[in-house]
């Protein structure tokens, strides 16, 4: 593959702002998938919201410019609406929004991510930073900004320039909880098992509140009491050095809740997972694979993965009504390598609103019809760009086209997206297995088999509590 890299800079005395654009890796070879763009930019954003900016890509196969692979960028005044009075509009969901792509071939995401990024901040008010993860491979190709998607160069860029892939997370942020800050944009991503995982979260799940299970913790911390008296041994036998100075330190410190119990893992008193940001979602990513990473000794199997998932879902809305009293809402994404995403909703509205938020999907394939975006006017003939072997699942928190059939989930169902099909059961993933698109890692070892991991878990009713089987 040829990899150039080229940096340019661009000034201009007329606009209060410059821009850095990286390309690296930046290959037209059909079958690649995508270039990795970094986006630096010091910008005065009430200058940008009133414009926006076009990109053009010189292709390194015209003989012309062989071997010169640039980006130019070419800012233009925009004389329509701020794309920052959308706050002002009585639509709003006033929630974050997801998006998700599953694939049976490598498929561009550009017409889903065209009418998706106008929400951030167009069309809807969700202008607190975007994020989009694919898979390359067993790689993870992640691009973050904590401006609004729908003024985004970096999202421009994606649209302009069709990037393939099996398997995409998305999210557009309507900040309830953290600043609107780089560390807070979703999705999340971490290695377990060897493998990268993605997630991306809407809704409220008050349990894992940075500022309410604080407050928790630092009640029991300070209710703990330090005999700083170097004369009383009875002290000095009780409480050892480093507690003493676990105990000083205590008010920088929090540990995120334990869930796993629906799946038979006690607290161990540990956290390997922990969020770098403040919202509820990272936390709450982190708490799920903090139960599986205890649970499992081997590489589970899809059946057993879908019905853990699915415990672990039952007991965190259990749990945040009961020790909460919230309203809860929990709509996800799971990205779980480059052919699996697991999609989870229990929908629900904000007290005071009417907008409901859970999650929809649909499935594309032959025969392909035509598809006009809800967002704005753009309209595409899938017929005439596929192939007989195409088939692609498209998730969304709302309905991204207005002309095509769109399915929502029930409460508390979980599906497993691969090669662009829905499985709605544990055992409807054995199928998956079969076809050997189940987790893939040299990190730990697999189960023995199909049978004899679902035959050993099957063994504790418990932790298939309310996934049917």
């Amino acid at each position: 593959m040829n990899c150039l890299s080229t940096l340019k800079l661009l000034t201009n005395a007329s606009l209060p702002f410059f821009l850095v654009f990286l390309v690296s890796c930046l290959s037209t070879e059909a079958s690649s998938t995508a270039p990795v763009l970094f986006l630096v930019h010091h910008v005065k954003k009430s200058s940008l919201s009133c414009g926006r900016a076009s990109s053009s890509f010189i292709n390194n196969n015209d003989p012309l410019h062989k071997n010169k692979s640039i980006l130019t960028i070419r800012y233009r005044r925009n004389p329509t609406k701020s794309i920052h009075s959308a706050q002002d509009m009585t639509t709003s969901l006033k929630m974050c929004q997801l998006m998700g792509m599953n694939c049976a071939t490598l498929t561009d995401f550009s017409f889903s991510l065209r009418g998706f990024t106008r929400r951030g901040g167009a069309t809807d008010v969700h202008s607190h930073g975007w994020g989009l993860c694919f898979y390359d491979g067993m790689g993870l190709r992640s691009f973050h900004d904590p401006d609004p998607a729908a003024e985004s160069l970096l999202a421009e860029f994606l649209q302009s320039h069709p990037v393939k892939t099996l398997n995409v997370v998305a999210h557009i942020r309507y900040a309830t909880r953290g600043e609107v800050k780089l560390e807070n944009v979703h999705p999340f991503s971490r290695e377990m098992w060897g493998c990268n995982f993605c997630f991306a979260h809407n809704g409220d799940v008050s349990l894992f509140d940075r500022n309410l299970f604080q407050k928790s913790n630092n009640n029991i911390k300070h209710s703990q009491s330090i005999n700083t008296n170097p004369n009383d041994n009875q002290s000095k036998t009780r409480t050892s050095i480093p507690q003493k100075m676990s105990l000083i330190f205590s008010s920088s410190y929090t540990q995120i809740p334990w869930i796993g119990k629906s799946i038979g893992v006690e607290d161990p008193g540990i956290r390997y997972y922990n969020p770098i940001g403040a919202t509820d979602s990272e936390t709450m990513f982190c708490a799920i694979l903090n139960a599986l990473r205890a649970r499992f000794d081997t590489l589970p199997t899809l059946p057993v993965l879908h019905a853990a998932l699915s415990a672990l879902c039952n007991e965190i809305v259990t749990r945040d009504k009961e020790t909460m009293g919230g309203n809860t809402i929990l709509n996800f994404l799971l990205g779980c390598g480059p052919h699996l995403q697991f999609a989870y909703s229990w929908p629900g509205a904000r007290e005071g609103s009417e907008v409901w938020n859970g999650l929809h999907y649909l499935v594309r394939e032959p025969p392909f019809g035509s598809a006009h975006l809800s967002d704005c006017d753009y309209s595409i003939d899938f017929s005439a760009v596929t192939k007989e072997d195409d088939r692609v699942a498209v998730i969304a928190t709302s309905p991204l086209t207005d002309d095509e059939d769109w399915v929502e989930f029930e409460r508390g169902q979980l599906i497993l997206f691969d090669d662009g099909v829905p499985h709605m059961a544990p055992e409807d993933c054995e199928e998956v297995e079969f076809r050997n698109h189940g987790l893939v890692s040299s990190a730990i070892p697999a189960a023995p088999s199909l049978e004899v991991d679902m035959r050993r878990y099957r063994l504790r009713t418990s932790f298939f509590e309310g996934s049917g089987i």
